[in-house]
């Protein structure tokens, strides 16, 4: 029940159900997801090992905002272990794992058209999941895992303004090609590519925004349509 607590608590922060700063309601969360108290309570604290909660004293329970520095260096971190994960995964990814690769893509472009941002999210985690999976390297696909979802969030707060979700799934194919190609190098460099057009776009946020610096990433006034008082 915690794992599933867990997992349910997570999806609604990185989907922004709930927003950055906001303050949870262990009772309220309860009610919303039809779960005890003690699930919650130990959802919440593996939440904030992870980063995304922050426990305030005789306050409770706060979704923590990202930083604009702290997600230049989440970015960062992701160059330095995909670019090698994926390296890995050309090597070690098996003929099965290539179909279920190309899949991935397949299925959301047939689902969802590929131009929508909740398409493109989600097959932006299962792509980039799965290739981890396939270096074969299990602590490194879960910190892949970890700064992904971290991510997550930033599209949905900043990067759909900016974003051109074409290209981006033209980016992914890419790098699919590169690794059915068994060409390592080549998979790294489109890898490499694809983070790096993040980073840009990241930048330009930044370049054109009132107050530059490490300031907080601040929710929209509404984010996708919900709000929840929880």
């Amino acid at each position: 029940m915690s794992e599933h607590a867990y997992q349910q608590i997570k999806e609604l922060i990185l989907t922004l159900f709930f927003l950055p700063g906001q303050y949870l309601n262990e009772a309220a969360i309860c009610d919303l997801l039809k779960l005890g108290r003690t699930p919650v309570h130990q959802a919440l604290q593996l939440l904030q090992v992870e980063g995304l909660v922050e426990v305030v004293p005789r306050k409770g329970v706060i979704v923590r905002p990202d930083s604009i520095g702290e997600v230049v260096e989440i970015l960062d971190a992701r160059i330095l272990v995909e670019v090698e994960l994926v390296r890995r995964a050309v090597i070690n990814g098996t003929r099965e794992d290539l179909r279920e690769l190309a899949a991935i893509l397949d299925k959301t472009n047939r689902r969802h058209g590929g131009g929508s941002m909740d398409a493109f999210v989600e097959a932006d985690r299962a792509f980039h999941v799965k290739l981890a999976d396939m270096s074969r390297n299990a602590i490194l696909a879960d910190f892949v895992r970890l700064m992904h979802e971290r991510s997550t969030r930033f599209w949905y707060l900043h990067l759909w303004q900016t974003i051109d979700l074409y290209a981006a799934a033209r980016q992914h194919r890419t790098i699919l090609e590169a690794v059915e190609a068994r060409d390592p190098e080549r998979a790294a460099r489109a890898m490499r590519k694809h983070i790096d057009s993040l980073r840009e776009r990241l930048q330009h946020l930044v370049g054109t925004a009132p107050g530059r610096g490490g300031r907080a990433l601040a929710a929209p006034a509404v984010a996708r349509g919900r709000r929840t008082d929880a």
